[in-house]
């Protein structure tokens, strides 16, 4: 079950194409050769702050957000912006779940806080995707209220980057 949700959340990134089609029908995925290409799809490792201008906040759609802006690639860096928390606004963190169910259900219990509510604001925290591995990332303020209602929550499997 795994390899086939790794599977379908690789191919679900838009403009893939592999350039080797018999039936020059466009079939939405590949490896990133031919006319389509991925998106993000630089020389060197990019900068992208999760959520664009919307930033790491409640009420966003992150797995949305992750399948229209990847693919993802190795030595991309993640940058997580939120507001520190103050008498107006509530706190946000950043956690790295273990597996793919513990994001399904957002169960913090094995997740590995990896940016306090005080590491967002300023420049943010940076997460350099340094593995070939599905990563899984999570608000855990509120014993996971804010992955399962807030909606902040996404998974990231970095691909090799590919030169022409």
């Amino acid at each position: 079950m795994m390899v086939a949700s790794l599977w379908g959340m690789s191919i679900a990134n838009k403009d893939w194409g592999s350039g080797y089609n018999h039936t020059n029908w466009d079939w939405g995925w590949g490896w990133g050769w031919g006319p389509y290409h991925p998106p993000n799809q630089t020389q060197g490792p990019n900068k992208i702050n999760v959520g664009g201008s919307e930033n790491w906040h409640f009420g966003f759609n992150y797995t949305e957000w992750a399948f229209q802006n990847g693919p993802f690639y190795f030595n991309d860096t993640l940058v997580f912006k939120y507001d520190p928390p103050s008498n107006n606004t509530f706190p946000h963190s950043v956690y790295l779940l273990p597996n793919l169910w513990s994001f399904l259900t957002c169960d913090l219990r094995r997740a590995k806080m990896i940016a306090s509510p005080t590491q967002g604001g300023g420049d943010g925290f940076h997460f350099v995707l340094n593995r070939w591995r599905p990563y899984y990332f999570a608000c855990g303020e509120r014993n996971g209220f804010h992955c399962k209602v807030g909606r902040m929550r996404f998974m990231v499997v970095p691909f090799f980057r590919w030169n022409h």
